[in-house]
């Protein structure tokens, strides 16, 4: 039903063509494009969401984005270009569902919005933190050969798998008890499920910016837990995780 309704578009404007109208045309994202954006945002289930992203609005995403980043040169210090793409879209579907389809604006004009108004002030971001990167060299330069200030620390060498395995025994344990609200449990048992599948969620991605994003909407979408509602119930989590990472280091 779902592919009927995104495909009524398409049918409508090839339709339009044969009588010689000339359709409003965005060319990778048009009249389909926008009715997939509706049908992703009002989808019930992530299976659901899942089939319309990967048919109809990947492609369209990765091409506005590769347009929007060359066409106004909106690169980054000390990223290839996969990266910079791969950051921004992950970042654009973080914000997908706030769009207001009520408002009778386009899905386009939005998607496009948030990627610029993304990418530049990552670039501002970057640029701040090279300026303190340049203000901090200029000072240690004159401190890094004073004996003074040299001290060779020892770095603990810690195997993640451990942490992680770790970690997700406590976290069941954390989940048999009835101390945990319904978001609580919720969260936990979705951060159980991400932690479980870390070799797959995270395969090829390095970008950590990227990885928080992917899973701020794993989350999302496993629990069905507002942003604001995730933050809130990850605290608990968050104190078991780091006595996790004492113990183990210990």
């Amino acid at each position: 039903m779902l592919v009927e309704e995104i495909l009524t578009g398409e049918t409508t404007n090839v339709e339009s063509k044969r009588k010689g109208r000339k359709p409003k045309n965005l060319n990778y994202f048009d009249v389909a494009e926008e009715t997939a954006v509706r049908l992703f945002i009002t989808a019930e289930s992530y299976d659901e969401k899942n089939k319309i992203y990967n048919d109809f609005l990947k492609k369209p995403l990765d091409k506005m984005i590769s347009s929007i980043i060359r066409r106004y040169k909106l690169y980054r210090r000390d990223m290839d270009f996969n990266e910079i793409h791969s950051d921004t879209h992950s970042f654009l579907m973080t914000k997908i569902d706030k769009f207001k389809p009520s408002k009778e604006k386009k899905a386009y004009s939005y998607l496009g919005t948030i990627c610029k108004n993304y990418l530049m002030g990552q670039i501002i971001k970057d640029q701040k933190d090279q300026n303190r990167k340049i203000s901090y060299e200029d000072i240690s330069s004159s401190l890094e050969n004073d004996p003074q200030f040299m001290y060779e620390i020892d770095e603990d060498i810690i195997d993640t798998d451990i942490i992680i395995e770790n970690f997700k025994t406590e976290l069941r344990i954390t989940l048999e008890k009835n101390n945990l609200s319904d978001n609580e449990y919720k969260l936990g048992l979705a951060l159980y499920d991400v932690f479980d599948n870390h070799h797959t969620i995270f395969i090829g991605t390095s970008n950590n910016k990227f990885n928080k994003n992917l899973i701020l909407l794993s989350l999302r979408e496993m629990t069905n837990l507002s942003t604001k509602e995730i933050r809130s119930s990850l605290k608990k989590y968050k104190k078991l995780y780091f006595t996790v990472l004492q113990s183990t280091i210990k």
